[in-house]
């Protein structure tokens, strides 16, 4: 199977993952998690899309060229759920900042993740 077109979205839900980051980091409504970024985020927007952008294009030159790999197919499987998860995310904390989400609900949506781990271990 060969993943051009799933390594495709990838690429493309990681650009418009640095877009939003962005534009939520910007305006206020939201802190960038990755410490590393968010030091590329203090010097600039250009900095910080330019290596999002540079992470996500080796990722997709690597998953092209070595596709044909069941790691590389379990491995694309994975990131793209984390995006897609994370895509839910950016879409919750818009609907916060624009005032369609409780910033209480906000709050216990956040502790999921962590009760959702405290059950398992």
């Amino acid at each position: 199977m060969h993943l051009f077109a799933p390594t495709i979205l990838l690429f493309a839900l990681n650009v418009f993952d640095a877009v939003l980051t962005i534009v939520w980091v910007r305006s206020g409504v939201a802190t960038e998690g990755n410490q590393l970024m968010a030091s590329l985020l203090d010097i600039g927007n250009g900095p910080f899309l330019g290596a999002k952008v540079a992470v996500g294009a080796i990722a997709a030159f690597v998953l092209i060229k070595w596709g044909n790999r069941p790691l590389a197919r379990y491995g694309l499987a994975v990131a793209l759920a984390v995006y897609i998860g994370l895509m839910g995310v950016h879409l919750f904390t818009g609907l916060a900042a624009f005032g369609y989400v409780s910033n209480t609900l906000m709050e216990e949506l956040g502790q999921l993740p962590g009760q959702f781990l405290a059950m398992i271990v």
